[in-house]
């Protein structure tokens, strides 16, 4: 937990099956049941994205579990959820995305200041070749670590 974050959710897969170009912070539109399941860490963003619709930003695919302790019935876990981000950015975001073929990523979801954010990765997906090309670097550079470290 560092300067007032503390991650709730993390998509590590996203880093590894696509290029990431750009990240921007949203804020996230959630009811009550939705805050106190992310609180006890009950979140999944493994195979969520989200989409440009209408002028506005929709996260879908993201699972919070239900809250033990909520009235009514609570939430629906799988609903999809709207994303605030100013006016500009759903406008940049929503022409590359429709223009240049990309993706927009959920990396992860975490409190700041009390409040849920979500931060979204501008992605390109990756092919198998690039996969193992970011796998291959990953072990030279490993290698190159361990030999400096290595007393003579």
């Amino acid at each position: 937990m560092t300067d007032g974050v503390k991650v709730i959710a993390s998509n590590r897969r996203a880093r590894h099956d696509y290029e990431i170009l750009d990240t921007f912070e949203a804020g996230l539109v959630l009811v009550g049941s939705e805050v106190k399941s992310a609180r006890e860490g009950k979140v999944q963003i493994k195979d969520s994205f989200a989409h440009v619709r209408d002028g506005e930003i929709f996260l879908v695919g993201t699972y919070f579990a239900p809250y033990n302790f909520s009235r009514g019935g609570g939430h629906e876990p799988e609903r999809t959820r709207k994303l605030l981000l100013q006016r500009r950015q759903i406008n940049r975001l929503g022409s590359e995305v429709a223009e240049k073929g990309l993706t927009l990523v959920p990396l992860r979801i975490y409190f700041k200041d009390g409040k849920v954010k979500v931060e979204l990765g501008l992605a390109r997906g990756k092919r198998t070749i690039d996969k193992r090309e970011t796998v291959k670097e990953r072990d030279q550079k490993r290698e190159m670590e361990r030999a400096l470290r290595r007393p003579r």
